[in-house]
């Protein structure tokens, strides 16, 4: 619904971690210059959880102000809290957003009612399509594939990015579900195995630095040229691993800042990356960067 290729973009930040919306515009017109279909800003890799409410309104009206008419820029609202979610929610339709995500409550640990509740009192009170976030490993809980079928029942809700890491699920997920219901795979290292079980795109982050080639791989696995896809993936592989050799943004802020970019650092509590981190980061950008999309 989206498109096939969204990435999860970076909060770009200055020296005294002020949020730099000037180069958030520029990075968003780079992203959408090659590859994204659409972005969802202050998603995971934006660090939504140190961002002021302000400060992520502000982001989803830069984004959509600089490329709203060329992608579909989906605002993420979630949080552990359903109160704060859907009020986010209703503010940010105010914006010319395609949509809103919103991730299982982490922290709290919701039973699977909870969670429903949660997700359908945010797309009731959006109105605009939403795609709900499955990450146990941020969240500390898995949304069950028959929470998700529910989901699916409720209006506006549309879509789930999958980042379970577990086939299984997938597969369950993919033989409950409407056939309309987009499933994006939440890891870029599962992307093409996940497609191969029915995903219809991803949300990814290496999408950064690499938007064109995932974009091909895509294409030529829908084309049935399951080989030449499979090549791009072992390809992008390392890659894929690597930008999460520490907690995630951090890796992909140093690596854009290489690239020629100002993004900053994260706010902390995340800190880094460490000097051995920084050896191995640049040694990645090192190998890939014939390979890497580059801003004009």
């Amino acid at each position: 619904m989206f498109g096939k290729v969204l990435t999860a973009m970076v909060t770009p930040m200055r020296a005294d971690s002020s949020v730099d919306y000037a180069e958030a515009e520029r990075l968003a017109h780079y992203l959408v210059d090659h590859g994204s279909d659409g972005l969802v800003v202050t998603g995971t890799t934006g660090e939504p959880a140190t961002l002021s409410k302000d400060e992520r309104l502000k982001m989803f009206e830069v984004v959509t102000q600089a490329v709203g008419s060329r992608c579909n820029v989906v605002a993420n609202v979630g949080s552990y809290s359903t109160e704060e979610s859907v009020a986010l929610a209703k503010k940010a339709t105010q914006y010319d957003i395609a949509g809103l995500m919103a991730v299982v409550p982490y922290y709290i640990k919701p039973p699977q009612e909870g969670m429903y509740q949660h997700f359908k009192a945010i797309a009731e009170a959006g109105g605009k399509p939403l795609i709900m976030y499955n990450i146990p490993g941020r969240s500390g809980v898995n949304m069950l594939p028959e929470t998700v079928r529910r989901l699916s029942e409720v209006p506006n809700i549309v879509g789930l990015k999958e980042a379970t890491g577990n086939m299984d699920q997938m597969s369950e997920l993919r033989r409950i579900l409407p056939a309309d219901f987009t499933i994006y795979s939440g890891d870029d290292s599962l992307l093409y195995p996940l497609v191969a079980l029915g995903a219809d795109g991803l949300i990814g982050v290496a999408s950064h630095l690499v938007g064109e080639r995932t974009q091909r791989m895509l294409a030529l696995f829908w084309e049935g040229n399951h080989q030449e896809a499979l090549k791009i993936h072992l390809e992008l592989m390392p890659l894929f691993k690597g930008i999460f050799v520490t907690t995630s943004p951090i890796p992909i802020k140093y690596l854009l800042n290489k690239l020629g970019f100002q993004v900053g650092s994260c706010r902390l509590p995340l800190a880094g990356p460490e000097p051995e981190e920084r050896v191995f980061l640049d040694g990645l950008f090192d190998e890939y960067a014939g390979l890497m999309d580059r801003p004009n």
